[in-house]
């Protein structure tokens, strides 16, 4: 479960209703744009927690902004990827050569960990490619699974 302490105080402002610019999300944006620039594809798939938690809710308010920035953002609920046998850990995969294994704790983010194995790497694409396969892509979403 995520727990990013700097996201706190803006999920409780958007339960209580306030309204949020995202100018904090502004370098992350810029980033996805350079990374789409440059001709490279920047997607995920979020697996969702049924019910989805309130943050869940809060990032599927701020999805559209990833998604017109070039993130390829599919969503997979959390049974059927039970059911897929994928793991419950996140990582991201950088240009299908290299894995980061991310690591949360309690304090929220502690790092990520960069595999190069070969075949660390290939069973972590093929879990991937399942995702995405089974995945439904954000746009396409039945609005009772994102809300």
């Amino acid at each position: 479960m995520y727990r990013e302490p700097k996201e706190t105080p803006l999920l409780r402002a958007w339960l209580a209703g306030e309204p949020d610019d995202l100018a904090w999300m502004r370098g992350w944006l810029d980033n996805i744009r350079a990374i789409r620039r440059a001709g490279k594809e920047f997607g995920r798939v979020r697996v969702l927690s049924e019910p989805l938690t309130d943050y869940l809710r809060w990032q599927m308010t701020i999805t559209p902004t990833n998604i017109a920035a070039g993130e390829d953002i599919r969503l997979l609920p959390a049974s059927r990827a039970k059911d897929l046998e994928l793991p419950t850990h996140d990582f991201w995969l950088f240009d299908d050569e290299r894995l980061a294994l991310m690591h949360f704790g309690e304090s929220g983010f502690l790092g990520a960990e960069m595999v190069t194995d070969h075949d660390t790497v290939a069973r972590h694409r093929a879990w991937r490619d399942t995702a995405v396969g089974n995945a439904v892509p954000y746009s396409a979403a039945d609005p009772s699974m994102i809300t």
